[in-house]
């Protein structure tokens, strides 16, 4: 017997006039079916208890399954019910198309804008080295993982599937708050902490409770394109104020936009060059902002994975003048779908971000909260994030042999501190969207560094990602990286 899925209440449309009950309830369970409304396998109601749903005489339903049963549209089995055939094929639902679409869809359409770090870019399927942004998901505590969630999911009064906290779950708020004052040197309370489901939706919360059509905002340049859509979207005006080894140049952002009402920074590993802000410009940055009003994002970018040295110190750790708001996220730590991340806010401003995330999602608790509290307070989270630095660490160090071996003269791998990726410079006068085309055709997936210029001239460089990967991918990924770019 194969396998079917629960039964559903299938909606059935009005009888026409003049059509038997007979008639009318075949041509809609047939047209269910072959339409994939009522998809291979799935099981049907008990005649008596759909002839109850739909107000009709069980022999009615009686008679109209046996039809289709004969027809071979239905299995049945005795003790086991009744439930569509995996025989049948659904034909491809048909969508109504309009000649011409409505006009609020060409005004959206018209006025869409792909984003330039997106458009053109292929990223689809299996990833492949070095495509950015993911994490090794086989070196997951999965087992246990499940195990905290079945716990759970069964002692369901323990569980926060009834609270209400506009927040996010308390107890994960606390262990954050822990977690951050621990790693890295910041003193919050739970109430500062509010959970979202990552920093893209922190930044374009922030963004639209921040900032007025036509306010300006600091962006490092080359800066992190995430931030530059969310502002893009509430229509500021960007400030590009160029990076270099030490991070953000406030003085030119003194002189190209003094009033700006904020700035966006990635201190603990800059994005995409992968540098560490130094104290004396953080300093600088915060009497900038102290003395304009203005606050500061601090994007605490994958800085869990450090290779060397001691912990840095957020941004946050050193304000005395309620500048700073922090954003992070728990997807590089743990899996990309896990949709948690969070916002630490000067404690006057906590509870405006609250009633302004309030006015897009009513409930900001989730089942999955939960389990990571318990994530953490067991003490996983820590064991995990030692235990992948060596990892990433070691698949690092490949990614640095191989390219001294296979790309000398061509691309120089940039030495980073931490991160899950790392910036390379072209030697070989490419571009670095030539060169990123190059990559792709021989298989290999990067990312441009021009993606990320907002006034810089192109940084003439690649963005390689390495913690997906193991060393022996790692190195086959470079072999084909040094052909595509040397031909």
């Amino acid at each position: 017997m194969p396998k079917v899925k629960g039964s559903l209440e299938l909606p059935l449309r009005a009888r026409s006039a003049g059509q038997s009950l007979t008639d009318w309830l075949y041509e809609e369970l047939r047209s269910a079916i072959l339409e994939g409304r009522s998809p291979p396998r799935t099981r049907l109601p008990a005649t008596r208890d759909f002839a109850v749903l739909h107000g009709l005489s069980r022999g009615t339903v009686v008679q109209v399954f046996e039809r289709l049963h004969s027809e071979g549209y239905l299995s049945t089995r005795v003790g086991a019910g009744t439930w569509v055939s995996d025989r049948v094929t659904p034909r491809p639902p048909s969508s109504p198309q309009l000649a011409t679409p409505p006009d609020y869809i060409r005004r959206a359409i018209a006025a869409y804008k792909k984003p330039k770090a997106f458009a053109g870019l292929r990223s689809l399927g299996p990833a492949r080295p070095f495509r950015i942004g993911g994490v090794d998901l086989q070196e997951f505590p999965s087992k246990l993982w499940a195990g905290l969630a079945a716990r759970r999911a069964r002692n369901t009064g323990s569980s926060p599937l009834n609270d209400y906290d506009p927040r996010g779950y308390r107890p994960l708020r606390e262990a954050i708050a822990h977690y951050l004052g621990s790693s890295r040197g910041i003193g919050c309370t739970a109430g500062q902490v509010i959970l979202v489901s990552g920093v893209q939706q922190a930044l374009d919360l922030l963004a639209r409770l921040l900032l007025k059509p036509g306010a300006k905002v600091w962006m490092e340049d080359p800066g992190y394109f995430g931030s530059r859509i969310a502002f893009e979207s509430v229509a500021a005006k960007i400030i590009p104020v160029p990076v270099d080894s030490e991070g953000i140049r406030v003085s030119i952002g003194r002189k190209t936009g003094a009033a700006a009402a904020g700035a966006y920074v990635t201190p603990a590993h800059q994005f995409p060059l992968g540098m560490a802000m130094s104290l004396g410009r953080r300093m600088e940055l915060l009497k900038w902002a102290s003395n304009a009003g203005a606050f500061i994002i601090e994007d605490d970018y994958d800085s869990e994975f450090r290779f060397e040295g001691r912990p840095i110190p957020a941004l946050l750790s050193l304000d005395r003048s309620s500048s700073v708001i922090l954003v992070g996220s728990f997807s590089k730590m743990l899996f990309p779908s896990l949709r948690i991340g969070y916002i630490v806010a000067p404690p006057a401003l906590a509870d405006f971000v609250v009633a302004f995330r309030a006015r897009t999602d009513f409930r900001a608790i989730h089942f999955e909260q939960a389990v990571l509290a318990d994530f953490m307070e067991r003490g996983h989270l820590g064991r995990h994030l030692r235990r992948m630095r060596e990892i990433y660490s070691a698949r690092y160090a490949a990614l640095l042999e191989a390219a001294q071996k296979h790309l000398a003269g061509i691309l120089e791998v940039r030495n980073v501190h931490c991160g899950l990726y790392t910036a390379a410079h072209l030697k070989n006068e490419m571009s670095s969207s030539e060169a990123e085309k190059a990559a792709s055709a021989a298989g290999v997936e990067t990312l441009s560094l021009d993606r990320c210029t907002l006034a810089a001239a192109d940084p003439k460089g690649l963005l390689l990602g390495f913690a997906s990967f193991n060393e022996t991918a790692i190195r086959e990924g470079v072999r084909k990286l040094a052909r595509a770019l040397s031909e």
